[in-house]
């Protein structure tokens, strides 16, 4: 089982800041699991439509979405962040 964690626009298209999931063991990386999301329609097809949009981290280090997932026990999914 994973915590994923939703924050900004993400979490706010799902209607969730976050939720336990089991990955099916075709999921392998970010990218996989964001596809993998985005499948499962409503909130969920609209956050995840546009993946390039994404940021990720993997228990708390900004990961690629072609980062592997295998033994994360913490995946954060967010949009891009800006400061000024």
């Amino acid at each position: 089982m994973v915590q994923l964690l939703y924050f900004a626009w993400v979490r706010e298209r799902i209607g969730r800041d976050g939720e336990a999931v089991d990955v099916p063991a075709g999921v392998v990386d970010v990218a996989g699991l964001v596809d993998w999301l985005a499948a499962r329609g409503g909130g969920y097809a609209e956050a995840f439509a546009e993946p390039a949009r994404l940021r990720a981290a993997v228990d708390q280090t900004f990961a690629p979405l072609d980062a592997p997932i295998a033994g994360a026990s913490e995946i954060a999914l967010f949009p891009p962040v800006t400061g000024g």
